[in-house]
């Protein structure tokens, strides 16, 4: 795993010794199989941003502490100019641009998303969170799949739905879908 993927799995182990809870019971309250949360603490499986998320969201602490080590700190404004969002790469397929890092108290979190290209038979990469989320194509084109139904979104399209359905997404031919995500 990537040096970003370590940091964070170190962080959650630090938030979990934090808080006084066992890796079992973190994983009954984000509804992950204990092996699977211990594969996130080890930094050997790749973590989810929902599910960084979820754990945000259920222990009230900041996403960026999470993702990139740091409290926000604004409350009136965050500006964050094109492509200067704090960026990680959890793998090679997608990379995520957090795009309100410094504000603090938020109720949403925004991401500019982009993700490359795949062979079309590859897998989708499911994954759930509590809440919605709100996706708009800003450049390229993207296969989604929300539960069983699969859907194509070109730039310009937009949907919301309920995240707590397995949903993920792959690029269509051969350049990068780049899209904002709201999770709220």
């Amino acid at each position: 795993m990537s040096e970003e993927i370590k940091q964070i799995a170190e962080r959650l182990v630090g938030l979990r010794d934090a808080l006084d809870l066992t890796p079992e019971e973190i994983a009954a309250a984000c509804h992950v199989d204990v092996e699977t949360y211990r594969g996130y603490e080890s930094g050997e499986k790749d973590i989810p941003v929902s599910f960084l998320h979820q754990i945000a969201r259920h222990y009230g602490v900041e996403l960026p502490a999470l993702m990139f080590g740091y409290e926000p700190r604004m409350n009136a404004y965050f500006l964050t100019r094109k492509d200067k969002g704090v960026a990680i790469e959890r793998t090679k397929a997608y990379k995520y641009q957090s795009l309100a890092a410094g504000f603090a108290n938020r109720k949403a979190d925004p991401f500019m998303v982009t993700v490359e290209p795949t062979a079309p038979e590859a897998p989708f990469t499911l994954n759930t969170h509590p809440g919605q989320e709100f996706n708009i194509v800003m450049e390229g084109s993207m296969h989604l799949r929300i539960g069983e139904k699969e859907l194509v979104l070109h730039e310009g399209d937009s949907i919301i739905f309920d995240s707590t359905r397995p949903h993920g997404m792959k690029a269509i031919g051969e350049k990068p879908v780049k899209f904002l995500a709201i999770i709220f």
